[in-house]
């Protein structure tokens, strides 16, 4: 039986839990129930559960648990390098946080780059923010990208993919911890189909369609 959290979590989970089950044996008042309070919250945050992805190959999937909170259109000078589409997906702390690949295609880059921890929501986070992007292309050429920003609270991103890795549409790829935000960047030609407040599965949501050749 698969263990059903994020391996990110395993430390986190036994420190919260071995602190609980001490707390408890000890007999002491009202921090045993914090403690376990606080190892419930953590078993939720690093859940992992198993998704599966649209059959239609065409249908790009959301890389984030969330709320989408902008879908609009730019001209972005740091990934695309021309005109793009961006959707932008709010992670709250109760969201599950394993983020998964949008689409099948081959890592072209990933650029991580330090900064601020600003809140999520906000317009300048897709800038300022700590953040890991990844540049992808898919096989007719067209290329897109995807990117972990961090929040106010979260503090640590975690990414497993590098350059030159074939990577499977809903596969998992990383995560960010704790409370966070993916942005994805596509090119003009891809139809959104998502929209501002709609809520997003990792690997199962639909959230683009590429026009397919």
């Amino acid at each position: 039986m698969r263990w059903p959290f994020a391996r990110e979590g395993n430390t986190h989970i036994a420190v919260t839990a071995g602190l609980t089950l001490a707390l408890f044996a000890l007999d002491v008042a009202v921090l045993p129930w914090l403690a376990l309070a606080a190892t419930l919250f953590t078993l939720n945050f690093f859940r992992d559960p198993e998704r599966v992805p649209p059959a239609d190959p065409s249908l790009l999937v959301a890389p984030a648990d969330g709320r989408v909170i902008k879908v609009t259109e730019i001209h972005d000078d740091r990934f695309l390098h021309g005109p793009a589409k961006v959707v932008c997906i709010f992670m709250s702390p109760l969201d599950v946080h394993v983020n998964r690949v949008p689409a099948d295609s081959r890592v072209v880059d990933v650029i991580y780059r330090e900064g601020s921890f600003l809140r999520a929501w906000a317009d300048e986070a897709s800038v300022d923010n700590e953040q890991s992007a990844v540049i992808a292309e898919r096989p007719d050429g067209t290329r897109f990208c995807f990117v972990q920003i961090s929040g106010f609270v979260a503090r640590r991103i975690v990414s497993y993919l590098k350059p030159g890795m074939e990577i499977r549409r809903g596969e998992r790829y990383g995560m960010i911890k704790f409370g966070s935000r993916a942005d994805i960047y596509l090119p003009p030609s891809a139809e959104v189909l998502v929209a501002v407040g709609d809520r997003t599965t990792a690997g199962v949501t639909a959230i683009a369609r590429w026009p397919w050749p």
